[in-house]
């Protein structure tokens, strides 16, 4: 019986798109300078979130099975509360290694996980063995130490209040504080690269009111001259408040 969909909170179509549309408007200004020629983008968010998928639709495409969830060969565990990920496929010296650290080399030669299509046909199966293997660890720092030892991909599954805190993401400054007109400094998340050495943060405070840059952005950017932005506010094809 296949799992129960679920929805996920990862707006996962709408930074994709994005991604590409940048990336598209980019290689469009570039074939600008180089030729002239405009261009008209069009960025489908259902062709991205496809192309993300880099296993199911590959398969399903050349007369495979679709993989579903979850993930083949990522495997979460959950030790002392918290919870532990780690990778067996991918390449072909991680199933081998992780046998070796299991001390379970009878399992090469199982029927059931002989090669890669059986274990993923039988993961409900080989997931427990691995469980059961992943129970002496009394904490994941431990499990991950082991892991790490053996060059077998892992790391700690992070709740969002443990990733805020990681010393990582405050040496690159990805969440800063900006005004708010009504609530005061409130933290965001920063653009996810940086430039020059410097983090990418916004110019000014965080948006409260729909259109509120719109005339920044179609004058100041776009060389729009007020008698063509009135036109397309008079037209109900943008909202530019007035400054208050």
């Amino acid at each position: 019986m296949s799992p129960r969909p679920a929805a996920s909170n990862l707006q996962a179509a709408d930074v994709l798109a994005a991604n590409h549309a940048a990336t598209a408007i980019l290689a469009a200004l570039l074939r600008r300078g180089r030729t002239g020629r405009g261009a008209f983008l069009d960025v489908s968010m259902l062709e991205a979130l496809v192309g993300a998928d880099s296993i199911t639709f590959a398969s399903v495409l050349n007369g495979g099975a679709e993989h579903g969830n979850p993930r083949p060969g990522l495997l979460v565990y959950e030790i002392g509360g918290r919870y532990v990920a780690f990778q067996i496929t991918g390449s072909l010296q991680l199933w081998p290694r992780l046998l070796a650290l299991m001390g379970r080399p009878e399992l090469a030669d199982d029927p059931r996980f002989k090669t890669g299509d059986v274990r993923r046909k039988n993961g409900r199966q080989l997931r427990e063995i691995i469980g059961e293997w992943v129970a002496r660890f009394k904490t994941v720092e431990e499990a991950l130490a082991v892991l790490s030892e053996a060059r077998i991909p892992c790391a700690p599954v992070l709740r969002p209040a443990e990733l805020i805190a990681a010393p990582h993401l405050a040496e690159r400054a990805f969440f800063p504080s900006v005004p708010h007109p009504v609530a005061g400094a409130v933290q965001i998340t920063a653009s996810p690269y940086h430039i020059d050495g410097e983090p990418v943060h916004p110019r000014g405070p965080a948006a409260y009111r729909v259109g509120e840059h719109t005339r920044e952005v179609l004058s100041g950017v776009l060389g729009y001259d007020a008698d063509r932005i009135a036109g397309l506010l008079g037209a109900g094809v943008i909202e530019a408040p007035l400054e208050r």
